[in-house]
């Protein structure tokens, strides 16, 4: 099929466009931007930068996705790059910056995300597979989310935080320190409050995986031990399991300690 590309939009000539793209209304594509097969742009959306939209993304009125990053740092000369996989969805007023010489130059983000009205992604964070971000969620720069995370609306997440795999951040978090993988946290500043059991059952996680899981996380956070005490003791209990390996290498790793 052909593009369709309404006549009020702007398409810059540096743009390549891949098959079945529509673009809406006064809407503006402009610089070394490449749009995938199937990617919808509704109406007053601006896409910009060293920007790549992977296959079948969609962006809703208002978008703006490659504008400079929010960094005093930033030169407007500087090469920098927002590399978006496929599938994914931007809502009313979503903006997403792309990296910083700084912060290694690229924001990522995978396949299959949701990012709900007005959520804000900042330069250099790194965004993995199938997460949701509720309404105006907003990410400060350096921030990582690992695949399946979801994120509360109205909630906010420091500089250089990590949001662990399959995690549940519950609305007008304010998430200071990195979420563990399956873990559920609420709060201000955000804290733990236990495992993600229904992300955990979505996920069809195996019952002994979901017990050993409950029993890693009472040693890790509730028996008072000092971080790589707690760490040795669920190693020598528990370990052989992804799901408590990829717990522990998380906490191991971890640089803005554990909410």
């Amino acid at each position: 099929m052909s593009n369709a590309i309404h006549k009020t939009a702007i398409v810059g000539e540096h743009v390549k466009l891949g098959k079945n793209v529509s673009i809406g209304p006064y809407s503006v594509i402009d610089g070394a931007v490449t749009l995938g097969d199937d990617v919808v742009i509704g109406a007053h959306c601006i896409v910009e930068g060293h920007t790549t939209l992977g296959k079948g993304c969609q962006l809703f009125t208002g978008a703006v996705i490659g504008s400079l990053p929010q960094d005093r740092k930033h030169q407007k000369q500087d090469k920098v790059f927002l590399n978006i996989g496929a599938n994914n969805i931007f809502r009313e007023y979503v903006t997403v910056n792309p990296g910083t010489i700084e912060g290694g130059g690229t924001t990522s983000i995978g396949d299959n995300n949701l990012f709900m009205a007005c959520c804000h992604v900042a330069h250099d964070c790194h965004i993995g597979h199938d997460c949701v971000l509720a309404n105006y969620v907003g990410l400060s720069g350096h921030v990582t989310i690992e695949d399946r995370a979801v994120i509360g609306g109205l909630s906010g997440v420091h500089q250089y935080a990590r949001i662990g795999y399959l995690s549940m951040i519950g609305g007008c978090s304010k998430v200071n320190q990195d979420v563990p993988p399956y873990s559920l946290v609420d709060g201000n500043p955000a804290t733990l409050r236990g495992l993600n059991i229904v992300g955990l059952k979505r996920a069809v996680v195996p019952s002994p995986n979901q017990r050993a899981l409950h029993s890693a996380f009472k040693i890790l956070f509730n028996s008072g031990l000092n971080r790589s005490n707690a760490v040795l003791q669920v190693k020598e209990q528990l370990n052989g399991l992804p799901e408590i390996h990829r717990v522990i290498e998380f906490i191991q790793i971890s640089k803005r300690g554990i909410s």
